[in-house]
Protein backbone atom coordinates (compact mmCIF):
# COMPACT_ATOMS: atom_id res chain seq x y z
CA UNK A 1 0.00 0.00 0.00
CA UNK A 2 0.66 3.15 -0.84
CA UNK A 3 0.67 6.99 -0.07
CA UNK A 4 -1.95 8.75 1.43
CA UNK A 5 -5.05 6.19 0.52
CA UNK A 6 -2.89 3.18 1.88
CA UNK A 7 -2.79 4.93 5.35
CA UNK A 8 -6.69 5.71 4.86
CA UNK A 9 -7.34 1.86 4.18
CA UNK A 10 -5.11 0.36 6.59
CA UNK A 11 -6.71 2.40 9.49
CA UNK A 12 -10.48 1.34 8.47
CA UNK A 13 -9.58 -2.44 8.24
CA UNK A 14 -7.48 -2.12 11.60
CA UNK A 15 -9.99 -0.47 13.38
CA UNK A 16 -12.53 -3.18 12.40
CA UNK A 17 -9.87 -6.00 13.49
CA UNK A 18 -9.51 -4.11 16.61
CA UNK A 19 -12.86 -3.78 17.52
CA UNK A 20 -13.43 -7.36 17.91
CA UNK A 21 -11.27 -7.63 20.80
CA UNK A 22 -13.65 -6.62 23.48
CA UNK A 23 -16.44 -9.80 22.73
CA UNK A 24 -13.13 -11.81 21.83
CA UNK A 25 -11.74 -11.01 25.04
CA UNK A 26 -15.14 -12.02 27.09
CA UNK A 27 -15.26 -15.43 25.43
CA UNK A 28 -11.53 -16.32 26.25
CA UNK A 29 -12.61 -14.92 30.02
CA UNK A 30 -15.31 -17.67 29.86
CA UNK A 31 -12.38 -20.31 29.65
CA UNK A 32 -10.35 -18.70 32.32
CA UNK A 33 -8.03 -16.27 30.56
CA UNK A 34 -8.60 -12.53 31.68
CA UNK A 35 -7.00 -9.62 31.65
CA UNK A 36 -3.30 -9.37 31.60
CA UNK A 37 -3.18 -12.82 30.62
CA UNK A 38 -5.42 -12.45 27.29
CA UNK A 39 -3.09 -9.69 26.81
CA UNK A 40 0.00 -12.47 27.25
CA UNK A 41 -1.75 -14.62 24.89
CA UNK A 42 -2.49 -12.39 21.91
CA UNK A 43 0.54 -10.54 21.93
CA UNK A 44 2.20 -14.14 21.95
CA UNK A 45 0.12 -15.51 19.00
CA UNK A 46 0.29 -12.47 17.52
CA UNK A 47 4.34 -12.59 17.55
CA UNK A 48 4.65 -16.11 16.48
CA UNK A 49 1.99 -15.61 13.33
CA UNK A 50 4.39 -12.53 12.67
CA UNK A 51 7.48 -14.14 12.88
CA UNK A 52 6.91 -16.80 10.89
CA UNK A 53 5.48 -15.07 8.50
CA UNK A 54 8.75 -12.68 7.89
CA UNK A 55 10.75 -16.13 8.03
CA UNK A 56 9.26 -17.69 5.33
CA UNK A 57 9.54 -14.23 3.21
CA UNK A 58 13.03 -13.88 4.15
CA UNK A 59 13.32 -11.04 6.11
CA UNK A 60 15.13 -12.49 9.39
CA UNK A 61 18.17 -10.84 9.06
CA UNK A 62 17.04 -7.75 7.09
CA UNK A 63 15.30 -7.31 10.44
CA UNK A 64 17.52 -7.98 12.75
CA UNK A 65 20.37 -5.69 11.00
CA UNK A 66 17.10 -2.53 10.85
CA UNK A 67 16.93 -3.31 14.92
CA UNK A 68 20.79 -3.12 15.90
CA UNK A 69 21.51 -0.32 13.64
CA UNK A 70 18.88 1.83 14.76
CA UNK A 71 20.08 4.40 16.90
CA UNK A 72 19.80 5.07 20.78
CA UNK A 73 16.87 7.67 20.38
CA UNK A 74 14.68 5.42 18.22
CA UNK A 75 15.73 2.38 20.22
CA UNK A 76 14.38 4.32 23.07
CA UNK A 77 11.39 5.20 21.13
CA UNK A 78 10.85 1.75 20.25
CA UNK A 79 10.80 0.70 23.78
CA UNK A 80 8.78 3.40 24.83
CA UNK A 81 5.95 2.34 22.55
CA UNK A 82 6.08 -1.26 23.30
CA UNK A 83 6.04 -0.33 27.15
CA UNK A 84 2.76 1.99 26.23
CA UNK A 85 1.60 -0.96 23.95
CA UNK A 86 1.41 -3.65 26.71
CA UNK A 87 0.40 -0.73 29.43
CA UNK A 88 -2.65 -0.24 27.09
CA UNK A 89 -3.38 -3.75 26.28
CA UNK A 90 -3.37 -4.90 30.08
CA UNK A 91 -5.33 -1.68 31.18
CA UNK A 92 -8.12 -2.32 28.41
CA UNK A 93 -8.84 -6.03 28.92
CA UNK A 94 -9.04 -5.78 32.49
CA UNK A 95 -11.67 -2.65 32.00
CA UNK A 96 -13.47 -5.12 29.76
CA UNK A 97 -14.10 -7.50 32.52
CA UNK A 98 -14.77 -4.54 34.76
CA UNK A 99 -17.37 -2.25 33.15
CA UNK A 100 -19.68 -2.67 29.85
CA UNK A 101 -17.52 -2.91 26.94
CA UNK A 102 -19.10 -0.07 25.21
CA UNK A 103 -18.53 2.11 28.27
CA UNK A 104 -14.31 0.97 28.18
CA UNK A 105 -14.43 2.01 24.37
CA UNK A 106 -15.75 5.41 24.95
CA UNK A 107 -13.45 6.07 27.38
CA UNK A 108 -10.54 4.80 25.76
CA UNK A 109 -11.80 6.79 23.04
CA UNK A 110 -11.10 9.95 24.34
CA UNK A 111 -7.61 9.51 23.01
CA UNK A 112 -7.89 11.31 19.88
CA UNK A 113 -8.35 14.41 21.71
CA UNK A 114 -5.03 13.61 23.59
CA UNK A 115 -3.19 12.94 20.08
CA UNK A 116 -4.61 16.62 18.99
CA UNK A 117 -3.24 17.86 22.31
CA UNK A 118 -0.19 16.42 22.20
CA UNK A 119 0.11 17.88 18.27
CA UNK A 120 -0.77 21.07 19.51
CA UNK A 121 1.68 21.06 22.00
CA UNK A 122 4.74 20.00 19.32
CA UNK A 123 3.49 22.57 16.79
CA UNK A 124 2.10 19.98 14.79
CA UNK A 125 -1.46 21.38 15.17
CA UNK A 126 -2.43 24.48 15.91
CA UNK A 127 -5.18 25.70 18.85
CA UNK A 128 -7.87 26.60 16.90
CA UNK A 129 -11.27 27.65 18.49
CA UNK A 130 -12.51 24.65 16.18
CA UNK A 131 -10.38 22.14 17.72
CA UNK A 132 -10.48 23.60 21.24
CA UNK A 133 -14.26 23.18 20.55
CA UNK A 134 -13.97 20.12 19.37
CA UNK A 135 -11.37 18.77 22.60
CA UNK A 136 -14.82 20.63 24.65
CA UNK A 137 -17.41 18.40 22.98
CA UNK A 138 -15.51 15.10 23.30
CA UNK A 139 -15.00 15.75 27.49
CA UNK A 140 -18.58 16.95 27.42
CA UNK A 141 -18.90 13.32 25.43
CA UNK A 142 -17.44 11.84 28.17
CA UNK A 143 -19.07 13.04 31.04
CA UNK A 144 -22.66 11.84 29.44
CA UNK A 145 -21.33 8.23 29.49
CA UNK A 146 -20.47 8.02 32.79
CA UNK A 147 -23.52 9.95 33.51
CA UNK A 148 -25.47 7.38 31.84
CA UNK A 149 -23.82 4.24 33.59
CA UNK A 150 -23.81 5.74 36.92
CA UNK A 151 -28.16 6.32 35.96
CA UNK A 152 -28.21 2.50 34.53
CA UNK A 153 -30.15 -0.14 35.58
CA UNK A 154 -27.60 -2.78 35.69
CA UNK A 155 -25.83 -2.14 39.22
CA UNK A 156 -23.43 0.40 39.84
CA UNK A 157 -20.06 1.35 37.64
CA UNK A 158 -16.47 -0.48 38.99
CA UNK A 159 -14.75 2.78 39.90
CA UNK A 160 -11.33 0.30 38.79
CA UNK A 161 -12.77 -0.19 35.13
CA UNK A 162 -13.23 3.93 34.46
CA UNK A 163 -9.53 4.43 35.65
CA UNK A 164 -8.10 1.18 33.35
CA UNK A 165 -10.15 2.81 30.36
CA UNK A 166 -8.98 6.17 31.09
CA UNK A 167 -5.05 4.63 31.55
CA UNK A 168 -5.39 2.76 28.68
CA UNK A 169 -6.56 5.97 26.64
CA UNK A 170 -2.86 7.70 27.77
CA UNK A 171 -1.57 4.56 26.94
CA UNK A 172 -2.40 5.07 23.28
CA UNK A 173 -1.58 8.81 23.21
CA UNK A 174 1.79 7.81 23.94
CA UNK A 175 2.04 5.55 22.09
CA UNK A 176 1.45 7.34 18.56
CA UNK A 177 3.75 9.84 19.60
CA UNK A 178 6.46 7.79 20.00
CA UNK A 179 5.46 5.70 17.24
CA UNK A 180 4.66 8.15 14.24
CA UNK A 181 8.66 8.90 13.81
CA UNK A 182 10.49 7.70 16.26
CA UNK A 183 11.68 4.49 14.83
CA UNK A 184 10.67 4.82 11.29
CA UNK A 185 14.05 3.62 10.06
CA UNK A 186 12.63 -0.25 11.19
CA UNK A 187 10.60 -1.48 8.71
CA UNK A 188 6.54 -1.57 9.91
CA UNK A 189 6.32 -5.75 10.23
CA UNK A 190 9.53 -5.30 12.45
CA UNK A 191 8.54 -2.93 14.93
CA UNK A 192 5.43 -4.75 15.03
CA UNK A 193 7.07 -8.23 16.11
CA UNK A 194 9.28 -6.58 18.22
CA UNK A 195 6.32 -4.39 19.95
CA UNK A 196 4.22 -7.69 20.49
CA UNK A 197 7.20 -9.51 21.37
CA UNK A 198 8.40 -7.02 24.44
CA UNK A 199 4.46 -6.85 25.07
CA UNK A 200 3.86 -10.88 25.25
CA UNK A 201 7.30 -11.26 28.18
CA UNK A 202 5.98 -8.22 29.71
CA UNK A 203 2.85 -9.13 30.35
CA UNK A 204 3.65 -13.16 31.46
CA UNK A 205 5.55 -11.02 34.37
CA UNK A 206 2.79 -8.79 35.08
CA UNK A 207 0.23 -11.73 35.06
CA UNK A 208 2.25 -13.84 37.72
CA UNK A 209 2.72 -10.32 39.76
CA UNK A 210 -0.99 -9.68 39.91
CA UNK A 211 -2.02 -13.23 40.24
CA UNK A 212 -3.67 -14.19 36.99
CA UNK A 213 -0.81 -16.96 36.06
CA UNK A 214 -3.47 -19.28 35.88
CA UNK A 215 -4.89 -17.73 32.75
CA UNK A 216 -1.28 -18.47 30.76
CA UNK A 217 -1.96 -22.04 31.21
CA UNK A 218 -5.83 -22.16 31.35
CA UNK A 219 -5.97 -22.86 27.38
CA UNK A 220 -4.23 -25.94 27.84
CA UNK A 221 -7.51 -27.04 30.75
CA UNK A 222 -10.07 -25.75 28.55
CA UNK A 223 -9.49 -25.79 24.68
CA UNK A 224 -12.04 -23.46 23.78
CA UNK A 225 -10.22 -20.79 24.81
CA UNK A 226 -7.88 -21.56 21.74
CA UNK A 227 -10.51 -20.01 18.91
CA UNK A 228 -11.13 -16.61 20.30
CA UNK A 229 -7.34 -16.15 21.25
CA UNK A 230 -5.92 -16.86 18.00
CA UNK A 231 -8.53 -14.86 16.42
CA UNK A 232 -7.25 -11.80 18.54
CA UNK A 233 -3.56 -13.12 18.36
CA UNK A 234 -3.51 -13.31 14.52
CA UNK A 235 -6.17 -10.63 13.31
CA UNK A 236 -6.35 -8.42 16.43
CA UNK A 237 -2.95 -8.29 17.06
CA UNK A 238 -0.50 -9.07 14.15
CA UNK A 239 -2.75 -7.64 11.25
CA UNK A 240 -4.10 -5.14 13.14
CA UNK A 241 -1.43 -4.00 14.75
CA UNK A 242 0.50 -3.34 11.70
CA UNK A 243 -1.79 -1.89 9.96
CA UNK A 244 -2.30 0.56 12.88
CA UNK A 245 1.37 1.58 12.62
CA UNK A 246 1.36 1.73 8.88
CA UNK A 247 -1.54 4.30 9.18
CA UNK A 248 0.28 6.17 11.38
CA UNK A 249 3.36 6.20 9.34
CA UNK A 250 1.43 7.59 6.08
CA UNK A 251 -1.24 9.74 7.23
CA UNK A 252 0.13 11.03 10.73
CA UNK A 253 -1.36 10.56 14.62
CA UNK A 254 -4.63 12.54 14.20
CA UNK A 255 -6.01 11.18 11.27
CA UNK A 256 -5.26 7.94 12.04
CA UNK A 257 -7.14 8.24 15.13
CA UNK A 258 -9.89 9.54 13.79
CA UNK A 259 -10.32 6.53 11.12
CA UNK A 260 -9.83 4.34 14.03
CA UNK A 261 -13.46 5.90 14.91
CA UNK A 262 -14.72 2.54 13.65
CA UNK A 263 -13.25 0.36 16.01
CA UNK A 264 -15.74 1.36 19.03
CA UNK A 265 -18.51 1.28 16.13
CA UNK A 266 -17.62 -2.34 15.40
CA UNK A 267 -16.87 -3.07 19.44
CA UNK A 268 -20.26 -1.76 20.89
CA UNK A 269 -22.28 -3.33 18.02
CA UNK A 270 -20.61 -7.15 18.43
CA UNK A 271 -20.99 -6.52 22.15
CA UNK A 272 -24.77 -5.30 21.85
CA UNK A 273 -25.83 -8.52 19.16
CA UNK A 274 -22.94 -11.07 21.01
CA UNK A 275 -23.21 -10.40 24.50
CA UNK A 276 -26.77 -8.17 24.48
CA UNK A 277 -24.82 -5.35 25.85
CA UNK A 278 -25.89 -2.12 24.90
CA UNK A 279 -25.47 2.00 25.54
CA UNK A 280 -28.53 3.84 27.37
CA UNK A 281 -30.17 6.32 25.52
CA UNK A 282 -28.09 9.41 27.74
CA UNK A 283 -24.86 7.11 27.10
CA UNK A 284 -25.29 7.08 23.52
CA UNK A 285 -25.87 10.71 23.06
CA UNK A 286 -22.57 11.10 24.74
CA UNK A 287 -21.07 8.39 22.34
CA UNK A 288 -21.62 10.80 19.60
CA UNK A 289 -20.11 13.50 21.19
CA UNK A 290 -16.85 11.84 21.72
CA UNK A 291 -16.93 10.73 18.01
CA UNK A 292 -18.09 13.39 16.82
CA UNK A 293 -15.27 15.89 18.62
CA UNK A 294 -12.64 13.41 17.27
CA UNK A 295 -14.16 13.40 13.95
CA UNK A 296 -13.67 17.39 14.02
CA UNK A 297 -10.36 17.00 14.80
CA UNK A 298 -9.68 15.09 12.44
CA UNK A 299 -11.26 17.59 9.67
CA UNK A 300 -9.40 20.26 10.98
CA UNK A 301 -6.07 18.71 11.26
CA UNK A 302 -3.10 20.49 9.45
CA UNK A 303 -1.77 18.48 6.38
CA UNK A 304 1.36 21.17 6.22
CA UNK A 305 2.15 20.51 9.91
CA UNK A 306 2.10 16.68 9.96
CA UNK A 307 3.75 15.51 6.57
CA UNK A 308 3.02 11.67 5.36
CA UNK A 309 6.13 9.89 6.45
CA UNK A 310 7.11 7.38 3.74
CA UNK A 311 9.02 4.69 5.25
CA UNK A 312 10.38 1.64 4.47
CA UNK A 313 7.16 -0.02 5.59
CA UNK A 314 8.21 -3.82 5.17
CA UNK A 315 6.71 -6.71 3.56
CA UNK A 316 3.23 -6.81 4.59
CA UNK A 317 2.73 -3.32 4.43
Amino acid sequence: MKGSLGGILAAIVGASLFGMLGTLSRFAADAGVTGVAFTFWRSTTGAVFLGTVLLLRGQGRPSVTALRTLDPRGKGFLLLAAVTGLGLNAAMFSAFGLVPIALALMLFYTYPAGVALADIAQGRERATPVRLGALAVSTGGVVLVLIGGLAGNAGPINPLGILLGLAASVCQVIFITASRSGYRSVPTATATLTILSIGSLGAAVLAVLVGQADGLTAPFRDASAWGPLLLAGIAAAALASLLFLTAIRRIGGTRTGALMLLEPVVGVFLAAVLLGEALTPIQAVGAALVLGGALTLQRASDPDLEPVIETAAGPMA
